[in-house]
């Protein structure tokens, strides 16, 4: 009783608060570094680098990938000897990396040189990225106490969400006025000295954030051979349900999510779909609090069946969304309901490793599951893509009822949702856990 108390005391010793609230910070300052190298931003920067829009796709694709890099942390964590250090160089060199990619348009180089250096840096930047994630949030939550680990991931979260939330629309504002005055050189100075400020916040925050202690946490397997860490992964029939559970959700998930976006835009047109998204945004941030202290109390396990059913209502009554005066407010129903099932899900599916694998283990079972599930997730959007051009060539019907795409990919993920539940209901929330 003794130790346990001794161990509960060490989460409210001044040294593990200062690592929670550097851990919290950090993930909001790579979060905003993230906000100005993706979507219209990144396409933007491109674009005046001299790429054509199908080259810009391939490399939207490519990103896409990217959390393959997870993979090659399997490789190395059990070698590493000073996580504090090798995570911060990396974690560094990849925010100055996309820092670079604002830099090269004043470089004296011809455009057939600028895009395959922009094309090395955004992949470079990526790996980096990737390559420490797991690492990181191994680390940082070593801090973390093992009961409250779903709160504090809510609270983490809500942090990025807000903090995003206010740049975006700061850094969407900004960009226009840029864009209007045809001043796209000042609009990439003002982005290279944003991404700098961030990136030296988020390295002060690593700094701030104590080395691992082996008491509490060990990232170095005790066995460093490969076959030793698949055996206690891969080789784990419980983690391999939870990989098998990410990968079904993550099917589910992109086989619809990844064509919302225009669809919103036809229902509502470009400002009143942003504003939904935002209305989204806050509703995710009012309840992820909530949501995480549920699964800390009831399990990592019932907080993900909690967020498939958010999935299943918002998948379903978007199967009814169309064109109309009623019906295309379901999308809003949608996008609120879908918010919650990622703020239920998200964290929850990152945690629940600490139930079925060994904490020496934890870092190459978060590579692995992010991983396999990531490349599944980007399987069933170029599948449920076939399905939508399918659909879109015969006018919008599917077997000769008039449909759109969106409505059909819903039912898909409707169905899919239903069946993650029920995995997810009737094995891994039956399974014996190891701890947390």
């Amino acid at each position: 009783m003794v130790n346990e108390k001794t161990a509960a005391a060490i989460y409210d010793t001044s040294a593990y608060k200062r690592s929670r609230f550097a851990y919290l910070c950090e993930c909001g300052f790579e979060y905003f570094v993230t906000l100005l190298v993706t979507d219209s931003f990144l396409a933007y920067l491109l674009q005046k680098l001299g790429m054509s829009e199908s080259l810009i796709g391939v490399v939207s694709s490519l990103i896409s990938l990217a959390f393959l890099f997870e993979l090659f942390t399997v490789l190395v964590v059990s070698k590493v000897k000073n996580i504090k250090r090798f995570v911060t160089v990396f974690h560094t060199a990849s925010n100055l990396l996309f820092l670079s990619l604002f830099l090269i348009p004043f470089l004296p180089m011809s455009a057939s040189v600028r895009v395959p250096v922009s094309i090395l840096c955004i992949l470079a930047a990526y790996f980096g990225n990737y390559f420490v994630t797991s690492m990181i949030y191994n680390w940082g939550n070593s801090f973390v106490a093992p009961g409250k680990r779903a709160e504090f991931s809510s609270v983490k979260e809500m942090v990025s969400l807000l903090g995003g939330f206010v740049l975006s629309i700061a850094f969407g504002f900004i960009s226009g006025c840029y864009q209007k005055a045809d001043n796209s050189d000042g609009w990439f100075l003002f982005s290279a000295m944003a991404i700098l400020i961030f990136a030296i916040c988020d390295f002060i925050c690593l700094l701030l954030i104590q080395p691992p202690a082996n008491a509490v946490t060990q990232t170095k397997a005790p066995q460093s051979g490969l076959k030793d860490a698949f055996h206690h992964t891969l080789g784990n029939k419980s983690f391999v349900h939870v990989v098998l559970l990410c990968c079904m959700w993550k099917f589910a998930m992109f086989f619809t999510i990844g064509f919302m976006g225009m669809y919103k835009n036809l229902l509502f047109g470009l400002v009143y779909a942003q504003i939904i998204n935002n209305v989204g945004v806050l509703a995710r941030f009012a309840f992820s609090k909530p949501l995480g202290r549920f699964s800390d109390k009831y399990s990592y396990a019932k907080g993900i069946s909690l967020g498939f059913v958010f999935a299943a209502i918002a998948f379903g009554i978007n199967i009814f969304s169309a064109p109309g005066a009623v019906t295309k407010w379901f999308v809003v129903i949608y996008v609120a309901f879908y918010s919650l099932c990622q703020a239920a899900t998200n964290q929850n599916l990152l945690n629940i490793s600490y139930n079925y694998v060994p904490k020496e283990y934890f870092v190459q079972a978060s590579a692995i599951k992010n991983s396999l599930s990531g490349l599944v997730g980007f399987s069933a959007s170029l599948l449920a893509g076939r399905l939508m051009t399918t659909i879109q060539n015969n006018g919008n019907t599917f077997f000769g009822i008039p449909v759109y795409g969106q409505q059909v990919l819903s039912a898909c993920s409707f169905i899919l949702v239903l069946l993650c539940l029920g995995f997810n209901v009737l094995v891994i929330q039956k399974q014996k856990t190891i701890g947390r």
